[in-house]
């Protein structure tokens, strides 16, 4: 009987769509093959930037979801060592698409470099910390007066560490805050050359799991540590329906990933070189489900108050509107 009803709803089902396929099936043929299954045809190339902590692009890549969505279109993968590289190349034209963290699109907003926030990924304020070597003295954020502390500048650990000085009740200026690029961290950290180190997975993970580094401070109750997805004006103007389609692919990575975790570790091991433990640890720490949607209220707000706080000690040169950067679809 079960069987039964299953067949005749199917039945129904394709005879009720049965007309409007066909239509669709002759609008196609008359737009040409290469046409049929595009989302927008115009699209004749799409360059992403992305970095190691962008797992949904990164599946993307090797499932190739994108080279299927835009099949007239050339694919471009371009891998940077942190966001505020990737939104020096969109804003010189390099790159049409970008994944970063909450600071980046900040300081490029108040430098009037172009830009649109077209989607968000939930907040992970554990997936960015403070650290500290295994043997350090350091246990509290008031200690870190006078400390030298290795970050990445205008890259979401820089907002980590503004907030932890500020709960702390330091100064910024009773810190000796160290500019270098996640490698060179990394590498100062190790010798020795600094006393901490503020950063994001999965060079977080790495340093936890290879040098036993240790949380000194979490992003939990500090910053809620957003990813967000940005593209070019440019870009948007033209294809506007391209950019759902984007959104739509990294959701449909996302879920692949929250069903194929273990899977995913193994892929994003083998693609970034981070050892089968590491990339573990940096999946395990992402939100359940880790989709893409549209900026909502109270995200706007919290970039905003971002802003404002960069801006109030200086390190932008003017305030900015957030709001004014954000893209709704039509």
């Amino acid at each position: 009987m079960t069987q039964h009803i299953a067949q005749h709803k199917t039945a129904t089902w394709f005879n009720a769509k049965g007309h409007g396929m066909t239509a669709m099936l002759i609008a196609c043929a008359m737009l040409g093959s290469t046409a049929v299954w595009a989302v927008d045809p115009s699209v004749k190339q799409l360059r992403i930037g992305f970095q190691k902590s962008s797992i949904n692009f990164a599946i993307a890549k090797q499932q190739k979801l994108y080279e299927k969505e835009f099949p007239n279109a050339k694919i471009s993968w371009n891998e940077f060592p942190a966001g505020p590289q990737i939104l020096e190349a969109l804003a010189v034209g390099s790159l049409d698409i970008g994944v970063t963290g909450d600071t980046p699109p900040v300081y490029a907003q108040a430098a009037n470099k172009p830009l649109y926030y077209i989607a968000y990924e939930a907040a992970k304020p554990l997936a960015s910390a403070i650290l500290v070597p295994k043997s350090s003295q350091l246990t509290q954020l008031s200690q870190l007066k006078g400390k030298r502390i290795a970050l990445q500048k205008g890259s979401s650990a820089h907002y980590l560490l503004v907030q932890a000085v500020r709960k702390a009740g330091l100064q910024w200026s009773d810190i000796q805050p160290i500019w270098l690029t996640p490698a060179d961290a990394r590498a100062a950290f190790q010798k020795g050359a600094v006393d901490a180190w503020a950063v994001w997975d999965p060079y977080l993970a790495s340093a936890q799991v290879e040098d036993q580094a240790r949380i000194l401070a979490s992003g939990k109750g500090l910053s809620p540590n957003y990813t967000f997805y940005l593209a070019s004006p440019d870009f948007v103007k033209q294809h506007p329906q391209a950019v759902k389609s984007i959104i739509q692919q990294v959701n449909i990575a996302d879920k692949w990933v929250q069903a194929h975790r273990t899977e995913t570790a193994q892929s994003i091991g083998q693609s970034t070189g981070l050892k089968p433990q590491v990339s573990q640890v940096f999946i395990d720490r992402r939100p359940r489900p880790s989709a893409a949607a549209p900026l909502t209220a109270k995200v706007i707000a919290d970039q905003q108050q971002l802003a404002d706080r960069f801006s109030e000690l200086k390190i932008i040169p003017n305030s900015i509107n957030i709001k004014q950067a954000v893209w709704t679809a039509k």
